[in-house]
């Protein structure tokens, strides 16, 4: 901002200076043309009156003698001719005497009783020269024709001399106008950079140094004053949203534990006709634990700020679909490892973990007796779908999702029509989130042959370069238990 406020003030100054200066130096070359050549003129016309009165009194060889000391005065170059337009005498003797030159149109015009005048390229004078040709009459009689170049050189070195002071101002302005405008464009716009620091301390969750809000304009001021306003109210609410999500899980737990419990201590007086309405009730208590457990698991997610790290896929992958067979074998699932070692992937702590925990319990659960769980790993670049991410594919065998159902899957609390009772819709939400936070995504396909291919991509770590991923956040345990949960959108 500081480079485009300076920009437009030079551009404003220049285009003033360029309106001043120009027309004033071409005005001022006219003028001293115009001053030249009046002046020249006159030169030419008093010469020719006196070289008139010589002729007339016959004393033409005094005309060579007059006409050489005018040109050493002036520096110009002299021809003098009779009323014929013969050449009487010729100051630097290039044309010689007697020649005629009445052909010559400013001669022919003299001989005629008028004056001319011109610039035109002269090559005994070398360069640009202005020509005053005059008749030398009395009345209505022409008795010689003077013709004076007068070289310009004198005159060109003293504008061009004009143009270069009007340069060196006009440079000599800009340049301060530079240092002023420099130093009033970095107090308007000082503000703004603090308003930027700050805005990018409180998008990471805490606003350390909030602007001040005694500098730079006023409008400024007032900004800096209603932002600060609204960064503390704003870290006010998340204060206590992230305060109600540590302390709610420990006041719930406990009432739930205490609902449950009662519950199935009701199990040796009810009558056996009862019994599946206490199983039920049961179920519905562990499904509400493992929501209101995975509504804060979101809660602290989307309220903390974790770096990404570097995390070794292979490893992680390898550690859960160990752990997951001993789960898988009590529903006759195998689940199988397959693709190349893939290397370090960018992850926030915990968050591999979580996400295959996620989608293998819900494969699992919708997985039919004899089928395979397949954890594909695809390295970055081979995948058309992954471009540059590395890909992790969770299959599974089991009735797929259709289109429609796909495009809901991620929304909170949103289960297929045919999923279990005791699933809570909050699964695949926190796969998405722990996904972006490391600057990956997720998406759901049908896979080859049936089934459903959820694809995880993630970024390849360099431990020297962090990612350029959107403002992460913290991988908060969101597991619903020990057992795989029931399947969930």
């Amino acid at each position: 901002m500081t480079r485009r406020l300076l920009l437009s003030y030079l551009s404003l100054i220049l285009l003033v200076l360029l309106c001043l200066e120009v027309p004033f130096g071409y005005v001022y070359a006219r003028g001293e043309m115009s001053r030249f050549a009046g002046t020249g003129q006159q030169g030419a016309v008093m010469l020719a009156e006196v070289l008139e009165e010589k002729v007339e009194e016959k004393a033409d060889a005094d005309v060579p003698r007059v006409a050489a000391g005018f040109a050493r005065r002036t520096g110009s170059h002299v021809i003098v001719t009779d009323r014929v337009g013969r050449v009487l005498t010729d100051s630097r003797n290039t044309v010689a005497t007697g020649t005629d030159l009445s052909a010559e149109p400013d001669i022919a015009t003299a001989l005629r009783n008028r004056s001319t005048t011109g610039t035109r390229q002269d090559a005994v004078l070398g360069g640009e020269t202005f020509v005053a040709t005059m008749p030398g009459s009395s009345g209505t009689t022409v008795r010689c024709v003077v013709r004076v170049t007068y070289p310009l050189g004198g005159l060109t070195e003293k504008t061009r001399d004009a143009w270069l002071v009007l340069a060196a101002v006009g440079i000599g302005v800009l340049a301060a106008v530079t240092l002023i405008a420099f130093g009033l464009a970095r107090w308007i716009t000082r503000p703004v950079r603090a308003l930027e620091r700050a805005t990018t301390q409180l998008a990471d969750g805490t606003l350390e140094d909030p602007p001040a809000t005694d500098l730079g304009p006023p409008e400024l001021r007032r900004l800096a004053t209603s932002f600060t306003h609204t960064a503390a109210r704003l870290q006010h609410l998340l204060h206590a949203q992230q305060a109600f999500a540590s302390e709610a899980s420990h006041q719930l737990k406990t009432p739930l534990t205490s609902l449950r419990l009662r519950l199935e201590n009701f199990e040796p007086y009810l009558d056996p006709r009862a019994q599946g309405s206490l199983d039920e009730a049961v179920s519905e208590v562990e499904r509400l634990n493992r929501m209101v457990q995975g509504l804060l698991a979101l809660a602290r997610l989307e309220n903390s700020a974790t770096t990404p790290e570097p995390a070794d896929l292979d490893t992680v992958v390898a550690d859960r679909a160990a752990i997951w067979t001993a789960f898988a074998a009590e529903n006759l699932v195998d689940i199988g490892v397959s693709g190349p070692s893939v290397g370090l992937v960018w992850a926030i702590p915990g968050a591999l973990e979580q996400i295959i925990d996620n989608l293998l319990s819900n494969a699992l659960r919708i997985s039919p007796p004899g089928s395979v769980i397949t954890l594909a790993k695809v390295a970055a670049g081979e995948d058309p779908r992954a471009s540059a991410h590395v890909a992790l594919h969770v299959i599974d065998q089991g009735p797929g999702m259709s289109e429609s159902e796909r495009q809901r899957a991620f929304d909170r609390f949103w289960r297929a029509t045919d999923a279990y009772h005791d699933g809570t819709g909050l699964g695949l939400p926190i796969v998405q989130q722990l996904t972006r936070a490391g600057g990956g995504d997720v998406t759901l396909d049908t896979a080859p042959g049936g089934g459903l291919d959820a694809t995880v991509r993630l970024k390849p770590a360099d431990p020297h370069r962090p990612p350029s991923a959107r403002r992460p956040r913290s991988a908060t345990r969101a597991r619903h238990g020990a057992r795989p949960p029931a399947r969930t959108g």
